[in-house]
């Protein structure tokens, strides 16, 4: 009845796999979306929300309340810009430098996962389509 709709199918898609991500993190005490915020941060220590915002394609008022519950968590800090109090960056703490390593891991091995479940090809595919498509309905 749905094999030709695209919001049923992604959808569907979207549960099985946030199901998965939702495993992944839980052992750290993180959503997926909190973790990928992390994950950002520990790359770009300094980032500024907008970038976090930019990055992830997420809404400012997002990124906010996502960073107020890793700080809350210990996760993260804010720091003001020395020149420009107005500028506000986001770094990590030793609590989430200690755990970085294992986010990365657990994000390659969901990678590895998806891999060995739908085929490296497939899901290169699959991943290069979705990217595509996004910008596209944008």
């Amino acid at each position: 009845m749905f094999e030709k709709c695209i919001y049923f199918n992604t959808n569907a898609l979207a549960r099985q796999i946030n199901k998965i991500w939702d495993d992944a993190f839980k052992p750290f005490g993180l959503s997926p979306a909190h973790a990928y915020v992390l994950r950002v941060v520990l790359d770009q220590p300094g980032i500024s929300m907008k970038q976090i915002a930019e990055e992830l394609e997420l809404a400012p008022s997002t990124v906010t309340r996502f960073v107020d519950s890793l700080i809350n968590k210990g996760f993260l800090k804010r720091s003001s810009d020395s020149d420009d109090k107005r500028g506000i960056h986001i770094s990590a703490t030793q609590q989430a430098r200690k755990i970085h390593k294992k986010l990365e891991k657990t994000g390659q091995e969901l990678f590895n996962k998806m891999n060995n479940i739908i085929g490296k090809q497939a899901f290169s595919e699959l991943v290069t389509g979705l990217r595509d498509t996004r910008k596209q309905i944008s």
